[in-house]
């Protein structure tokens, strides 16, 4: 290579350098304001948490005189917290691992196999995505309602408002759509050499699915079961009108509405935003524990 076509390279590669590098600043500059955007909420809301009533309205953004830990004493015993947090434990845990259970064999299924109405079955599950959850929810009453009704007409002591399994029925049908169509594809990205391999090598398709495919699949199942997880855990719409008639199976998301409620009259706004970190924790610390592991879901499945 002569000196001229040395000079030449140099010139040209020398602007996308430095446009690469104004783009960086850019990007690192909105991801600041952005990070600032989102922590200063928090930091509000964790310094409230441990401040007296008083210290919340004459200075906000003061720090704390003395840390107010009682306030979380009373929020999970008096403002029957803890009760709150225990059925969503049940109710989003038991909902997580039905809906990760069918939702990873159907998209297995979708995603390896060739069948009539593969296709058909495939869309329906991206339809029921696009459908807004509160155009469903009045329909949706009616259902469970009538639904609960008959099943106590057959001799069964129990119906489905206003009970656990109730909720997590709905909630593993709420959660399927999505799983569904993100495991397809995650499945489908998978090399076919393997499940060939393990046919040859004499597993049926049981063991290449349990030992073979689902090992693989462990990054977007992880991913999967974070997101459903803590979509699970805020939602609101859904137990407030399938579970609204016992105040002791209320979940961590209507307890924070009761008690946001009551502070109107009691003024114990202290509490409320102590019951607000006890339920903002577990998202949080699911977040921190797993976070490489949703990097690696989200983007090993759009590479084949």
């Amino acid at each position: 290579m002569t000196t001229t076509q040395v000079t030449q390279l140099r010139t040209e590669t020398a602007p996308k350098i430095k446009g690469e590098r104004g783009l960086t600043a850019v990007t690192q500059v909105i991801l600041i304001i952005w990070s600032v955007i989102i922590g200063l909420p928090i930091i509000w809301v964790l310094m409230s948490s441990v401040k007296t009533d008083a210290e919340i309205f004459v200075d906000s953004w003061r720090p704390p005189q003395a840390l107010q830990l009682d306030n979380y004493l009373r929020a999970w015993n008096e403002a029957q917290f803890g009760t709150y947090f225990l059925n969503s434990l049940i109710v989003v845990g038991l909902s997580t691992l039905i809906v990760m259970v069918l939702g990873a064999m159907v998209s297995y299924v979708l995603a390896r196999y060739q069948f009539v109405g593969r296709r058909a079955l495939n869309l329906t599950f991206i339809g029921a995505m696009a459908l807004p959850i509160f155009l469903a929810v009045i329909p949706l009453f009616g259902v469970i309602k009538q639904l609960g009704t008959s099943m106590q007409a057959s001799g069964l002591p129990f119906g489905l408002l206003g009970t656990y399994h109730g909720l997590i029925a709905v909630y593993v049908a709420y959660a399927m759509p999505f799983t569904v169509f993100f495991l397809t594809g995650f499945f489908g990205s998978l090399p076919g050499e393997l499940s060939e391999a393990a046919f040859i090598d004499g597993c049926g398709h049981f063991k290449t699915y349990f030992f073979v495919m689902l090992p693989l699949a462990r990054p977007g199942i992880v991913s999967i079961t974070i997101f459903n997880a803590v979509g699970l855990w805020n939602q609101y719409l859904l137990p407030l009108f399938l579970n609204n008639d016992n105040p002791g199976l209320y979940v961590v998301t209507q307890g924070l509405a009761k008690l946001a409620g009551d502070s109107q009259y009691g003024s114990d706004f202290s509490g409320l935003f102590a019951g607000l970190v006890i339920s903002m924790a577990p998202v949080l610390i699911l977040y921190v524990i797993f976070q490489k592991q949703i990097q690696a879901g989200m983007t090993a499945g759009a590479l084949k």
